[in-house]
């Protein structure tokens, strides 16, 4: 860590003078409206620390070992944007006129560039040395189970994590037992012997569920230790993806699925952000909407808007609209199923909206509403959530937040005909993860990618 904290000062302070170079070292110091030289060395002395300061904060300071380039990159990013707002807002409170704007633009987007080099070296030379068994944490499991598989079936998979497995301690399954090159040393009682011999960097505690009656006397023998401990817990089918936990007065308690738009203030956040983005997106697709509104009256008879309940927050209905896209039909052949190829319900000017998505326009008005947002889980119809919640885990999860416009499922590709349990891992990864950032990525990711839709007919 004070290795890749010292690569980065020294990125932070190449890039700062590269871009007082490029930008301001030809001027001269006694034009009106420039600052000299000695001002804008003296302010590395504050701006350095605090870069520093915002990196760890952005987590840029945990190991390399499992952390994937695309969040290092992404937080190097943020933490950048975050300080040349910053930097801005100080200039401004200070009044400070003279101080060049796009040297600091300059400077940030060299410091991007520049960090997210220098770590990607970092990160490939780490990951050679810990290929040919350099660098390396020894690693020895307590406990056969799911969980202890799942872990060395990740670390095989990916040698340059540099975690090599010595061995499983466990009551239940034969001494010799193999899996995958790993052999079970013996019981759980032998912990002591076993470390003397070994030697190990970490311990993890991987029991099976049926035996979390001996947690409390292995975790105390772990720690007798003195060698690191964790705890893979064998839930992986209850709670598949990230939980979080509470402390009520010293009492640990483990929430199953992390919601951040459970939150009062980031849901208050992004109702804001919708009906300022709703608003907006009504004045300039108004054009759009207008002409779209003249074909579907001028091409076939019926209403404009095409109402259908659908299944919103907390399980409650509410009507979703719709440029109409199809002839009237009779209610029990409306609610039949999904479109297909070449369906002779769908009109030629329905095709065409289908296909571009500008039928989905009107649910600007849904969001308005407070009914949907910009970015969610794409409703469905309540007899397709009933056969749904029947058939596939965990999809009631969806209806925790409000259903969206787009998603991240969407811009993924899981659109129309495509797979709904990957619609749903993709809704839950989204509701799990939920940041503004996020929201703001698959909004432009909509625009470049999410309109034209080639699964809608």
């Amino acid at each position: 860590m004070r290795l890749q904290v010292i690569l980065d000062a020294v990125v932070l302070i190449v890039s700062y003078l590269t871009a007082w170079y490029v930008m301001l070292a030809s001027v001269s110091n006694r034009e009106v409206g420039v600052l000299p030289p000695e001002i804008y060395m003296m302010a590395l002395v504050v701006l350095v620390p605090s870069f520093l300061l915002l990196y760890y904060a952005f987590n840029l300071y945990t190991p390399m070992r499992m952390q994937g380039r695309r969040l290092e990159g992404g937080n190097i990013l943020k933490a950048n944007i975050i300080g040349g707002l910053t930097i801005m807002a100080v200039l401004y409170l200070l009044h400070q006129m003279d101080a060049s704007r796009m040297m600091m633009l300059v400077f940030l987007v060299l410091n991007v560039v520049l960090t997210v080099l220098e770590r990607n070296i970092v990160r490939m030379v780490l990951m050679n040395a810990r290929r040919i068994g350099l660098n390396q944490k020894h690693v020895i499991l307590v406990g056969y189970s799911r969980a202890a598989e799942e872990y060395i079936d990740r670390i095989v998979q990916n040698p340059q994590w540099g975690y090599r497995v010595l061995g499983i301690l466990d009551d239940n399954v034969p001494t010799g037992t193999l899996y995958r090159n790993v052999e079970v040393l013996g019981f759980t009682d032998s912990l002591s012997y076993i470390l003397e011999g070994n030697q190990p960097d970490e311990i993890a505690i991987t029991l099976g569920l049926h035996e979390y009656d001996k947690l409390e006397r292995i975790v105390a023998m772990c720690e007798k230790s003195g060698v690191h401990t964790k705890f893979i817990p064998d839930y992986s089918n209850i709670i598949p993806t990230k939980p979080y936990t509470e402390d009520i007065l010293g009492l640990p308690v483990i929430n199953i699925r992390h919601v951040p738009l459970s939150n009062t203030f980031n849901m208050m956040v992004k109702r804001i952000m919708d009906f300022i983005g709703a608003l907006a997106a009504i004045i300039l697709f108004s054009p759009i909407m207008l002409v779209t509104a003249v074909l579907v009256k001028l091409t076939s008879k019926g209403p404009l808007i095409f109402k259908q309940e659908r299944v919103g927050l907390h399980n409650k209905p509410f009507q979703m609209y719709k440029f109409r896209s199809m002839e009237v039909q009779p209610r029990r052949e409306e609610s039949r199923g999904w479109t297909v190829k070449n369906d002779p319900r769908v009109t030629p000017v329905g095709k065409f909206i289908r296909k571009t998505s500008i039928d989905e326009l009107p649910q600007l008005f849904n969001v308005l509403k407070g009914d949907m947002s910009l970015v969610g889980p794409r409703p469905e119809r309540p007899q397709f959530v009933e056969k749904f919640r029947e058939e596939i885990p965990r999809y009631m999860v969806k209806h925790q937040v409000r259903p969206g416009m787009t998603g991240w499922a969407q811009v993924n590709g899981y659109r129309g005909n495509t797979s709904i349990r990957k619609r749903i891992e993709h809704d839950l990864y989204y509701i799990e993860n939920w940041t503004i950032g996020l929201d703001i990525k698959i909004l432009i990711l909509t625009l470049f990618k999410g309109f034209i839709n080639k699964n809608a007919y």
